[in-house]
């Protein structure tokens, strides 16, 4: 039996179990809502399909007699293949349905070309289940793909990723043809939002918000526990935000954007016009900051302070309780640490300042796990 023949509120106390088991059934059904009988019968299906056992400590809230048995998910009951795709190489990791990795793999990129890149995935992804010691695509529940750039989950189709230069690629078609798997893709900063709202720093959490800092700057939002794109499907688009000082253009092609003066482009290519260094690198525009170098230093001060703005928005907008900092620029967060918190400061409204901030390091490999996540919440949470 698959999971879409299972009684409606299976995706419910499923989902319940990953965030939050393993769980008595009491407990099941307060975080529910759902009766007594209702979980009992859910259960029961569930149980009998592989997809929960039995198992755990017991739970102790029960004084009348024996301890309830709690229930939880069998990792083993799915697999699913997650990809990340940059503009250089592709990050493959093969996840159970808990999300724990069992296999990672990268792959240089010679080309952008879709049908290139395409089959690169579909060569990824059967690398992965090679390393896995599986025999056939049976086994392999869902393929999700992550990209940066304006996605159409639902449709499964790249509208616009700017550091692939793709445009209207319906890429979830052309990647589920290749595997033969089915295939979800989603931007990959709400892709890792999931990861982080099932699994992560967000777990728990209503209302969160991750802001990504690297090679551009995005956020994920969470808002009463769904991770949100919006009626057009770029709500986040926090690097897209305007910043008063700036006349820098971004690769969108619109003047003084956060994105223009904080991500690794921008702080390397301000660096360069700094220090007069054409050839100055990240890490070494990282290095001279760390030994007082005034010019780079304000480089970094002024990202930290773009950043901060653009945090401040995210929580005068949506109130979080936490916002993540994640992304490969959190390497060099050291340097603006003060800028960020204090622009922070200075620009969050009223009790939005008490906002939790989390700095949470995450590799690319966390980032293809999300793709993995996202496949298996399309499982056994589809969205409606």
């Amino acid at each position: 039996m698959s999971l879409a023949d299972q009684p409606p509120a299976a995706a419910l106390v499923l989902q319940t179990l990953l965030q939050h088991g393993p769980l008595s059934r009491a407990e099941i059904g307060r975080r529910t809502g759902l009766t007594a009988g209702a979980v009992t019968k859910v259960a029961t299906s569930l149980m009998a399909d592989g997809w929960i056992t039995e198992g755990g400590r017991p739970a102790t809230e029960r004084t009348n007699g024996r301890p309830a048995t709690p229930v939880e998910v069998r990792p083993e009951r799915a697999l699913f293949a997650g990809v990340k795709v940059t503009g250089e190489e592709l990050i493959g990791v093969l996840a159970d349905l808990t999300a724990r990795p069992l296999a990672s793999r990268r792959v240089r990129l010679d080309s952008r070309d879709v049908g290139t890149v395409v089959l690169a995935i579909a060569r990824l992804v059967d690398g992965l289940r090679v390393a896995a010691n599986l025999a056939g695509t049976a086994d392999l529940h869902g393929v999700g793909v992550t990209i940066s750039g304006d996605v159409d989950s639902q449709l499964g189709t790249v509208q616009y990723s700017p550091f692939l230069d793709w445009r209207r690629v319906p890429l979830a078609q052309l990647v589920e043809t290749a595997t033969g798997t089915p295939t979800v893709v989603e931007n990959d900063v709400r892709a890792l939002t999931v990861a982080e709202q099932w699994f992560g720093a967000g777990v728990g959490l209503s209302i969160f918000a991750l802001v990504t800092v690297g090679a551009g700057i995005g956020a994920g939002l969470c808002v009463a526990g769904r991770v949100v794109s919006g009626a057009h499907g770029v709500a986040g688009e926090v690097g897209h935000l305007p910043v008063s000082g700036t006349d820098r253009v971004c690769t969108c092609g619109n003047t003084g954007c956060v994105e223009a003066v904080a991500s690794t482009h921008a702080i390397v290519e301000q660096a360069r016009q700094a220090t007069g260094d054409a050839e100055l690198t990240m890490d070494g525009a990282i290095r001279l900051a760390h030994t007082g170098d005034p010019a780079v230093r304000a480089v970094f001060a002024r990202a930290g302070h773009a950043v901060g703005l653009a945090l401040a928005c995210v929580a005068n907008l949506i109130g979080p309780e936490r916002i993540i900092i994640s992304g490969e620029g959190v390497a060099s967060y050291d340097l603006f640490a003060d800028h960020i918190r204090q622009a922070f400061v200075d620009h969050a409204f009223g009790a939005a300042v008490d906002c939790d901030l989390v700095v949470r390091p995450l590799p690319f490999e966390e980032w293809a796990r999300g793709g993995a996540v996202v496949a298996a919440q399309r499982v056994f949470a589809p969205a409606k």
